[in-house]
């Protein structure tokens, strides 16, 4: 399995990581975007990435000291943040983060 909740699988590296995205929560609550139901960390163990994530299988992760949601494209399989997608991202991604975020 590549992924866990286990938190003694976690190293210390991770468990800052962790308190930073509880702390971003507890300071400026979850995006606006990120369904608050289910919520629980989640570690990557092939990335090291470690974030947020939900019963709708929703991402919330730390970019540039804030909490935001990470997308992924369900139609070319891009990755990334709103900024990312919408800049980098083909149509499709740009869309389907639209959608998400409430602007179509």
């Amino acid at each position: 399995m590549s992924t866990t909740t286990d938190l003694a699988k976690f190293g210390m590296r991770e468990i800052n990581e962790l308190k930073d995205i509880l702390t971003a929560w507890v300071d400026k609550g979850l995006p606006h975007d990120f369904n608050g139901d289910g919520v629980h960390p989640m570690f990557n163990l092939n990335s090291g990435n470690v974030f947020l994530t939900n019963e709708d299988y929703q991402v919330a992760m730390m970019t540039d000291g804030e909490l935001e949601s990470f997308y992924s494209c369900p139609e070319c399989g891009f990755e990334g943040f709103f900024y990312e997608m919408d800049n980098e991202g083909q149509a499709c991604c740009s869309e389907y983060v639209k959608e998400c975020r409430g602007l179509s």
